[in-house]
């Protein structure tokens, strides 16, 4: 067991998506808003390895944000 501690794992969060025309994006600078396909109640998607392993929902407290896991997903394959 104590070998799984060292193993590391990139865990990511699909908030949404946007397509954009690069000259868009080369022009865009600090602050600038990028808006998504989705709305502020939708479920997020939690990736390990850029792949899908669970979905969830954007926990605010105070400063900091999380998610809270509300599906594991099942293994595909």
């Amino acid at each position: 067991m104590s070998s799984l501690n060292t193993v590391k794992v990139e865990i990511s969060v699909v908030l949404g998506k946007a397509v954009l025309p690069m000259q868009q994006l080369l022009r865009m600078g600090r602050g600038a808003v990028i808006e998504l396909d989705a709305n502020q109640s939708d479920q997020v998607w939690v990736l390990a390895n850029n792949r899908p392993i669970a979905r969830g929902e954007i926990v605010v407290q105070g400063e900091k944000v999380g998610v809270s896991i509300t599906e594991i997903l099942k293994k595909v394959g």
